[in-house]
């Protein structure tokens, strides 16, 4: 896909990489030996050394080695963000065995669906929500349960520390194939109904990172004098200022999370930042550590940043070391971004745009200084892929330039396929081109702006309603903190948007807000209804979850 635009792509740099055919442990292999005794990971005071997660990460690998868990076998991690998630991600790599991530607040037919769905035949998981473990395991495959501070300990489970020791901390002999052997089995978000299993084979993964960290750092990929992964920094400093080995950020993605699996955890590492771990967001204590961290990058989804700004300490805490701030998971709305640029100057703010299908993501606004960013769009795409906008009826044959349709990707990030299910990867997957289900906006420059999810569109009277459109209104009026828009279905009109709105002063009125919204759209467009709610239900990684909307309604 042409980009003509000056400042759209990396000076100096190609349109292609070439990525080195090594497994996905490769990631910490080769950090660990260029970054050694910097600090990685930072939680509750404790830290652990790129060294020492590589250690401890080749003795997990070594202890499932020692249990016949290898290639070909399944493990999940049923954990929140801490010290132990790393250790065990990329043990798990490093044994060739297959990551499945699950989120530890699953409900427990949800658990017991994607433990049994991916065939999982060992689960790391926290003490305190073992139990939930517990009561569905006998519908798994589950034969290991190694427990991060058990409060009790069952006898079929072991203690995590306990598991790693006396094991060697060398990796294991490896021999896989990087393109078919899965390194990941993520599933979908679930914000609109039971999540598949997403294949992504070794090569995605290593892929994928090295797509972002060259973006966001400036290099190109490389191997070190063993042959593992490493980065070449070849972009100037003064296009990007945060040089391999000194970046610092604070975390809140769940690494259970595409966003955070590969953004928040591989391309750190790759990049040699040090990440300190928040077991919650407090936006307080999130700006307090961001300046005695002196953090250079702060990324996370829209609800975080609204947070951020929401919050009195944004104002009076020196935050002057920021340098880049990225957004993905959900569209970042006008207005909040027009915030961020006032209060951070000096910092290059990158949405980007992905999906799990695309093992995390596949667009991204430039992060180099001088780079052209265009407000509303989430960038051009990364290297070596391709986006296509397609017609919301069907077909494969491009929309002229500027119209809406459905936003098709191919790429080497794209994924194999749905787990066990053939039907519905035939369905979007066609020669090689993802249909995401997505609908967006090709500009003349390559830059891609989503408008809404195909599924959350309306349809009134014939006419397409997307509820981004009204959200970017309703968050624009002062009175505004949140807001989602979903259709309520009627017979003879089709579907009417309702809002939901979370207050931002207790005096703004359902006709001053409706009035703001509707005297500013075709009438086809205009809300129907509003609702004051407390807050909008999102999912972990920051979706606006309006499947539970849709069930108020």
């Amino acid at each position: 896909m042409p980009i003509t635009a000056a400042g759209s792509w990396p000076p100096h740099f190609p349109r292609s990489l070439e990525y080195p055919d090594v497994p996905a442990g490769s990631i910490l292999a080769g950090a660990a030996k260029r970054y050694g005794d910097r600090t990685a990971f930072t939680h509750h005071d404790r830290s652990l050394t790129y060294a020492q997660t590589y250690g401890a990460a080749c003795r997990f690998a070594n202890a499932l080695r020692a249990r016949g868990i290898g290639p070909g076998a399944t493990v999940a991690i049923h954990l929140p963000n801490c010290l132990p998630y790393p250790i065990a991600y990329y043990g798990i790599l490093l044994a060739g065995a297959t990551f499945t991530p699950a989120n530890p607040l699953l409900p427990p037919a949800d658990l017991a669906h994607q433990l049994a769905d991916s065939g999982a035949v060992a689960v790391v998981t926290l003490g305190k929500v073992a139990p939930v473990l517990t009561a569905v395991r006998a519908q798994t495959a589950v034969e290991l349960v190694v427990v991060v501070a058990p409060d009790d300990l069952a006898d079929d489970q072991v203690e995590f520390q306990a598991f790693l020791a006396d094991q060697p901390d060398t990796r294991p002999e490896l021999d896989i194939d990087t393109r078919t052997h899965l390194a990941h089995l993520s599933y979908t978000g679930g914000t609109t109904g039971r999540s598949k299993g997403v294949r992504l084979p070794h090569r995605n993964v290593v892929v994928n990172t090295l797509q972002y960290a060259c973006w966001g750092t400036g290099s190109l990929p490389a191997l070190d004098d063993d042959g593992d992964l490493t980065l070449d920094q070849i972009g100037s400093p003064d296009e990007w200022p945060t040089r391999l080995g000194t970046g610092s950020g604070i975390n809140l993605t769940p690494w259970f999370h595409a966003m955070g699996t590969i953004g928040g955890l591989n391309v750190p590492v790759m990049s040699g930042g040090s990440t300190t771990l928040h077991d919650r967001f407090d936006p307080v204590a999130y700006l307090a550590d961001a300046e005695r961290l002196r953090v250079t990058s702060i990324g996370g989804a829209p609800a975080l940043f609204a947070a951020l700004l929401a919050s009195p300490d944004l104002a009076t805490r020196d935050l002057s070391s920021v340098r880049g701030i990225s957004s993905g998971a959900a569209p970042l709305p006008h207005e909040m971004l027009k915030a961020l640029a006032a209060r951070f100057p000096d910092a290059v703010i990158s949405e980007g745009y992905g999906l799990t299908e695309v093992t995390m993501g596949a667009t991204i606004n430039p992060a180099f200084r001088s780079g052209l960013r265009k407000q509303g769009s989430v960038g051009v795409p990364v290297f070596d892929t391709e986006v296509k906008i397609v017609p919301l009826e069907g077909g494969e044959d491009p929309v002229p330039e500027g119209e809406q349709g459905e936003v098709c990707i191919r790429g080497p990030q794209v994924m194999a396929g749905y787990h066990d299910r053939p039907d519905e990867t035939a369905a979007v997957l066609v020669d090689g081109w993802l249909h995401t289900g997505d609908i967006g906006v090709l500009d003349k420059d390559g830059y891609l702006s989503i408008v809404d999810r195909k599924k959350d569109m309306l349809l009134y009277k014939g006419y397409n309603v997307y509820p981004r459109e009204l959200e970017e209104l309703l968050i624009a009026h002062p009175g505004v903190a949140a807001a989602a828009v979903v259709g309520r279905k009627q017979d003879d009109v089709g579907e009417l948007p309702v809002a939901f709105v979370v207050r931002a002063a207790e005096n703004v009125t359902e006709a001053e807000i409706l009035s703001a919204v509707n005297d500013n759209v075709l009438p086809y467009k205009r809300i129907r209804e509003l609702r004051f709610v407390d807050e909008i239900p999102v999912s972990a990684a920051g979706k606006i979850l309006k499947r539970e909307l849709r069930q108020q309604l």
